[in-house]
């Protein structure tokens, strides 16, 4: 399924990071985590299709993604920078593996944390976010993606790490076997993994290493 959707809003939430809201299809569906792929719906760029999460709630009248853009690489985020409302989008079916099984720890690094938004939003909803805690690691403070709304949805368990700035007051370590062992209370509990690729393999063989068993390990396969 194909279907041309218009774009309502674009702005930009951090220094490379924009929050794009779309018209949504009549009877169109998706599950907090998903994704769909989505195209430019301009000449040369129709069939150059890139993956990106939903970020917004399920009944919203609206789709929204938060999308960060790569500039340097003249590929389909420099495009989608690119837009302003008005402008078309060619919208695809929704898919994706993570979803929301229960309380547990969720591990992020960069753009990674967009699956996590609509789970938290909805958790956040519903009253049932008290029980899950957010490890987010990022370069500096300034690539942190939504920080004021991650604090106020989870309070203390919204939990920053920085990699590549040494005047940060967030904490520098770096999410690995000994942060784990550190930090995670209860190696039964789901995690959720997403960032980029030899992050979230790794992550996940140290926490089997460390006792969590491979079925409460939700992550993009």
């Amino acid at each position: 399924m194909e279907t041309i959707v218009k774009v309502i809003l674009t702005e930009y939430v951090t220094h490379d990071v924009k929050r794009l809201r779309l018209e949504k299809p009549e009877g169109y569906v998706f599950e907090p985590g998903q994704a769909t792929e989505l195209s430019v719906n301009k000449a040369g760029w129709e069939d150059k299709r890139s993956p990106f999460t939903f970020t917004s709630l399920t009944d919203a009248p609206y789709l929204e993604f938060t999308i960060k853009i790569y500039t340097e690489h003249q590929g389909v985020t420099n495009e989608l920078g690119k837009l302003v409302a008005g402008d078309e989008l060619v919208l695809r079916e929704s898919w994706g593996a993570i979803e929301y099984k229960g309380p547990g720890y969720f591990i992020a690094g960069g753009a990674g944390i967009t699956p996590f938004l609509a789970i938290f939003r909805q958790l956040s909803r519903e009253g049932k976010i008290a029980e899950n805690k957010l490890f987010y690691s990022n370069k500096t403070d300034e690539d942190i993606i939504l920080t004021n709304e991650l604090r106020s949805m989870l309070g203390e368990n919204a939990h920053f790490t920085i990699s590549r700035q040494k005047d940060s007051l967030h904490d520098q370590r770096r999410i690995d076997e000994t942060f784990l062992k550190a930090e995670v209370d209860d190696f039964k509990k789901h995690f959720y993994i997403c960032g980029p690729d030899p992050m979230v393999l790794a992550i996940a063989e140290t926490l089997e290493k460390l006792g969590a068993h491979a079925d409460s390990l939700v992550f993009e396969k």
